[in-house]
């Protein structure tokens, strides 16, 4: 009943709004492209038609441009064709804007489980002790990235805002004239963005959206709990990577770091300056006045100029000296207002998001074997150095780094950028910077070559306040980890390390290219695996584990519905806090409105905290993890042998949009790592390599080998064992139920003309196999009858998002062939098929 209610609610305020609002758009009265609007229903309705009757997407637009728009010149069909791309993208801008303003409706009918909710399970199961502790103590970081997806430009998130209030009270009028500027706003960046704009777009979401977002938040979870003292100022904490993360973006320098790192503070000041603007209108009571004055002038220096940055205890010893007179003086009036001014600055201090530097362990390998070259330890090489050697001038010998003595920029600017975060620190406050991420750990000198760089580079090792965190995101990464770790622990100074860092360790297990390298049940159990293991491992040694997700949008990056995913984590896993990455479109897509923001927060606090109403621990038996393994295994065996396929490679970089991803002005960092002529899986980034499959309507990573998995099983009469595992384990439950969202967004019709690929046809044919037995095989063990059944209003946005850019993706795969015919027009073709990333990107939300 709940659901029909949602669904009714969703064909109201969602499908029948954008069909009105659709009517309007398709009729802008612009010259050159009145004709467009009209003839884009048309246009669905054959690519519709033709898809379903096997025709190519040459033939079915060569009928629509000779039947319906009488159009022969190849040159002109071309023009026309980015008529309707840039259509097609207003387009989903628009339902992005209604679906948004709906939001709130929506989730009246949500069985979500929010904060409110969980307080009130709490007071019915008498748990208030145990909850209250846990609290207090608690927390969900959500760290924003700028991983290369397509996110909007703040002119049309200020479009979007605006659509959306005025959707909100149907102002047609009005939603006419914002729907003609946004027929005349350009939705792509006129050239690539540099690190510094992609960290100021972000930036941009945090002061408009995330400020009152945490805030209000806060102020819910404090006026809510049955703890006068509660002071838990960290239990939403944001993340921040634009600016420091350098991993495979060589445009990431020392530089554009501390500018971030400046722009973050300066943009939190302007936040506070504005606060306390409001607030100086209400206290305008003798005797507070200095102290309010004076503050609002060191805010309104802070936040223009970089060089004169105001402390976190400043801010807060002028608002409690200004709060302790409005209580002994002036009958606490306003004092509401005051104290929720005052939990802001406690929450983001200084530092508005903690700014996170990464980077790769091959380049801290080139930077110490570089140093050590010079310092004479080695000729050419680490290897000449026995491990005990090594380890010994990394934790003992004492160097001083100067980065004018090194050739090599990548050497000089990791010098440079580990001398300058005492600075940041300083500025932003520690919790503006304070943590070291390295990707592709695989063994103890991941974390050791950052230890050591740090000495070198003038820390003293008592006072490193950085937790440096290994990112173990190959299978062979999560293999050895346990290892890593002990090896670590057993280090006497790094032990020590720890203990001045609270005796906690902060570790990253990377979903993007844990999928890429090994499928996507095999990654997922073994990073449940691999927390259990280092959970273990770090209680048996007195630290606290704490578990950072790097999560993409997809569920082929670890994505989907994020509270059933950590909902059914078990009871071996650590569970502190919740971390993990936000990346790409799904910032505004899943976090873009305060609403959003609030809501999915509280699906993260509640899905961390729900072991605490009933006391229940989510366990799997040993008959139930040897059922994993063995459909982990077989998944992977499938999948990892479509990886060995000699057309593997050459299928995406020739039959997808791969290559585009580089071309598209899209984001700052290249598509692959390194600079190989050759292409190469581990080279390839997980989200152009997911992104392209997404493109072809195929989603390969977020489901292949788990038909034939599941299939193996069953000729072996186990069947109701897999049904078994779908009921009881929600972990296995929460995988299926992502994996069928990919292959509802899957849409082989698209590209059937393939399997008549003399060279590709065979591997096409292995795709679309696979896909079909995933989804038979996946209803089969849920009992479902359609993919996504019980997601009625994910569903229906589903079917809605992908009409709408159904005509854009044939236009795309016109011109993919087009372009494997050496057309003469190939320049034009190969920007049809750029221009075309956007719009489906963004019509996906999480690409997938």
């Amino acid at each position: 009943m709940q659901h029909s209610r949602r669904l009714e609610e969703f064909k109201k305020s969602v499908t029948n709004k954008f069909n009105i609002y659709n009517s309007l758009f398709l009729s802008l009265p612009y010259k050159n492209v009145e004709n467009v609007g009209i003839l884009i229903p048309l246009l669905l309705d054959q690519c519709e038609k033709g898809l379903k009757a096997g025709k190519e997407p040459q033939e079915i637009l060569e009928v629509f441009f000779s039947n319906f728009v009488n159009i022969e010149d190849e040159r002109e069909r071309l023009d026309f064709m980015f008529r309707i791309i840039q259509y097609v993208e207003r387009q989903v801008v628009l339902y992005d804007s209604v679906e948004d303003a709906a939001f709130p409706k929506l989730q009246k009918y949500s069985n979500s489980l929010t904060i409110k909710d969980y307080f009130e399970l709490v007071n019915r199961t008498k748990n208030w002790d145990k909850v209250s502790k846990k609290l207090s103590t608690f927390s969900a970081r959500i760290v924003l990235t700028a991983h290369p997806t397509q996110f909007y430009t703040p002119a049309v998130l200020d479009i979007i805002a605006e659509l959306r209030s005025l959707i909100d009270h149907d102002q047609i009028y009005d939603i006419d004239v914002t729907l003609q500027q946004l027929g005349l706003t350009s939705l792509i960046n006129a050239k690539k963005p540099t690190p510094l704009d992609e960290a100021k777009n972000i930036i941009y979401i945090l002061r408009n959206t995330y400020y009152d977002a945490v805030g209000e938040l806060y102020q819910y979870v404090k006026s809510n709990i049955k703890d006068e003292h509660f002071a838990n100022y960290n239990i939403i904490k944001l993340g921040f990577w634009p600016g420091g993360d350098r991993d495979g973006n060589p445009f990431v320098t020392a530089d554009i770091t501390r500018q971030v790192a400046d722009e973050l503070r300066l943009t939190l000041m302007k936040c506070y300056y504005n606060d306390l603007k409001e607030l100086r209108k209400k206290l305008t009571f003798k005797g507070m006045q200095d102290d309010l004055n004076e503050l609002s002038a060191k805010l309104y220096l802070a936040m223009f100029d970089a060089k004169a940055p105001i402390q976190y205890s400043e801010i807060i010893n002028h608002l409690e000296s200004v709060r302790e007179k409005l209580i002994s003086d002036y009958h606490e009036l306003y004092l509401d207002l005051l104290d929720q001014f005052i939990d802001k600055v406690h929450i983001f201090k200084t530092h508005f998001a903690s700014l996170d530097i990464r980077q790769d362990h091959s380049k801290h390998k080139l930077a110490v074997e570089t140093i050590l070259k010079k310092q004479g330890a080695i000729k050419e090489s680490l290897d000449e150095l026995k491990e005990k050697e090594l380890v010994q001038w990394l934790l003992q010998k004492e160097l001083k780094l100067d980065p004018a003595d090194y050739d090599e920029e990548i050497v000089k600017d990791t010098i440079t950028n580990i001398q300058q975060l005492k600075a940041i620190q300083e500025r932003n406050g520690e919790d503006g910077c304070n943590r070291y991420i390295i990707s592709n750990s695989e063994d103890i000198f991941s974390v050791l070559f950052v230890f050591g760089l740090f000495r070198w580079c003038g820390w003293d090792e008592k006072e490193i306040t950085f937790d440096i965190i290994p990112l173990f995101e190959t299978m062979k990464g999560m293999e050895v980890s346990e290892e890593v770790m002990q090896t670590l622990f057993d280090i006497p100074k790094y032990r020590k390390h720890l203990e001045r860092r609270n005796e906690t360790h902060t570790i990253m297990l990377g979903f993007s290219d844990g999928t890429k390298d090994g499928g996507y049940l095999k990654a997922n159990w073994s990073i449940l695996k691999t927390k259990e293991t280092l959970s273990k491992v770090c209680k048996k040694n007195g630290i606290k584990a704490v578990f950072f997700d790097g999560r993409g949008g997809p569920p082929a990056r670890g994505g989907g519905k994020t509270h059933r995913f950590y909902a059914a984590q078990t009871k071996d896993v650590a569970n502190h806090e919740i971390q993990l990455t936000i990346q790409g479109q799904t910032i505004t897509s899943t976090y873009g409105t305060k609403e959003q923001f609030i809501h999915n927060s509280e699906q993260l606090l509640t899905a961390g905290l729900s072991n605490n109403i009933y006391g229940k621990e989510l366990v799997m038996t040993s008959a139930q993890r040897k059922l994993m393994e063995e459909l982990s295994d077989l998944s992977f065996d499938k999948y990892d042998a479509l990886k060995q396929h000699e057309k593997f490679i050459p299928y995406l970089e020739h039959r997808s949009t791969l290559k585009y991803y580089t071309k598209a002005n899209i984001g700052s960092r290249p598509g692959k790592r390194g600079n190989k002529a050759k292409l190469t899986l581990s080279d390839l980034r997980a989200i152009s390599f997911v992104g392209s499959w997404s493109q072809l309507k195929q989603n390969v990573p977020g489901y292949f080998g788990l038909g034939s998995a599941i299939q193996k099983l069953k000729e072996e009469g186990r069947l109701n064992e897999v049904k078994k595992l779908y009921r009881e384990v929600p972990f296995f439950k929460a995988l299926m139920l992502n994996s069928m969202m990919s292959l509802a967004k899957t849409n082989f019709d698209l590209t059937s003309y393939m399997k008549e690929d003399p060279e590709y046809g065979e591997f096409w044919d292995i795709l679309h196999d696979e896909f079909e037995l995933s989804k038979k095989m996946l209803l089969q063990i849920s009992g479902l009858k359609i993919l996504m059944e019980d997601e009625e209003v994910s569903r229906e946005s589903v079917k809605i998002r992908e009409k709408i850019v159904l005509p854009l993706l044939v236009i795309q795969q016109n011109a993919l062939y087009h372009i494997t015919q050496k057309s003469e027009y190939l320049d034009l073709y190969e920007k049809i098929v750029t221009r075309s990333l956007y719009g489906n990107i963004n019509a996906s939300r999480n690409s997938a």
